[in-house]
């Protein structure tokens, strides 16, 4: 199969590429460049071709020659959604929707679009499935419904879209992102002996090791149309629904010797469970194989072998908020985050 992997270069591409080429698929990847800096290892496996390109000016060209794309490049999480909605909105729902059309124009047969468990936002309590109610908190998660809603409005005898919403993902990637619970509590416990937490722990996330998502993105590439076709499936498991603290205490475990504090309940609404039963039974071939203190083992054992230090856990580029705003003040990018020399260009 010939597949297109937008974000090719991000924390979960850098795994999903070689994946797919591994699986025997023709692969090309499309990038935006803002992370390459960011690189935190290299693991020896094959990568496809990357072209540079912001998603907002892909053309039907670009696009057609594959039978699928698989489509992760937008502004990655709710903290750096929150920075700029408007911009997020333009790349996240105008650009990703656009994409879609252009690859519906250009013959392309399968379209996975990976979305987020944020959409359910502040939940009830119970475990929420693919047809339970929405709540979402900020504009990353409501760019992610409405791109669920306008591109699954395109699928045809011909088009076939699939939406993946990914649970809050952990676990090593070459292109690391220290801005999600998990990895974060493991690089403070690493480079500070202490896991921190800056609120009580008391909401709900739901877990699933960044491979994990690979796996089902290579499943949905690979399933019958029939199985998959204008889908939506929750991409985790059941067992890895948890409290931010529980996380924080599988951390402690895996990182002996630190200290552990909470604070204050923070305000923050983000609290849900989700159900995972509909991807165990639907999607063929998948299935999670790996726990949160898998996860937590591979990044402590990484970290020692780097070794990773406090100035790179610190760095811009570890969070993904962080390296724009670096990127924008050193004049690199412009207020709507295109790169300022390719825009003159």
């Amino acid at each position: 199969m010939r597949i297109l992997v937008t974000g090719a270069d991000g924390y979960i591409g850098a795994l999903l590429g070689p994946l797919l080429i591994e699986s025997g698929h023709d692969v090309t990847g499309l990038d935006s460049g803002f992370y390459r800096g960011g690189w935190l290892y290299d693991d020896g496996r094959r990568r496809p071709p990357v072209t540079t390109k912001d998603i907002r000016r892909v053309t039907l060209h670009d696009v057609a020659r594959y039978d699928a794309v698989v489509h992760l490049a937008e502004l990655s999480n709710d903290p750096l959604g929150e920075h700029d909605p408007s911009v997020t909105f333009a790349i996240n729902h105008r650009g990703s929707v656009a994409l879609a059309r252009l690859c519906k124009e250009a013959g392309v047969r399968r379209f996975v679009y990976t979305s987020s468990c944020s959409v359910y936002g502040a939940g009830s309590g119970v475990e929420l499935d693919e047809s339970g109610p929405t709540a979402p908190q900020t504009a990353y998660a409501q760019c992610k419904l409405l791109v669920e809603r306008d591109v699954g409005a395109l699928a045809d005898r011909d088009f076939s879209p699939v939406f993946l919403r990914n649970a809050t993902a952990f676990g090593p990637s070459p292109s690391m992102r220290f801005d999600i619970v998990l990895n974060n509590l493991a690089g403070i416990a690493w480079t500070e002996r202490e896991i921190r937490m800056t609120s009580d722990g008391s909401p709900w996330r739901p877990l699933v090791h960044v491979e994990d998502i690979c796996a089902a993105i290579a499943a949905a590439l690979e399933a019958p149309r029939e199985a998959i076709h204008g889908e939506i499936f929750n991409v985790g498991s059941d067992a890895l629904n948890f409290r931010i603290r529980e996380i924080a205490e599988i951390v402690s475990r895996v990182f002996p010797g630190c200290t552990t504090s909470f604070g204050p309940s923070s305000g923050d609404a983000r609290s849900y469970r989700v159900s995972f039963d509909k991807i165990a039974r639907r999607l063929p071939g998948f299935a999670c194989r790996r726990s949160a203190e898998d996860g937590a083992e591979a990044l402590r054992e990484l970290f020692a072998r780097l070794p990773l230090t406090r100035e790179r856990f610190a760095a811009p580029v570890s969070t993904r908020l962080n390296q724009l705003k670096q990127l924008i003040a050193d004049g690199q990018l412009d207020a709507e985050l295109y790169w300022r020399e390719r825009q003159a260009a």
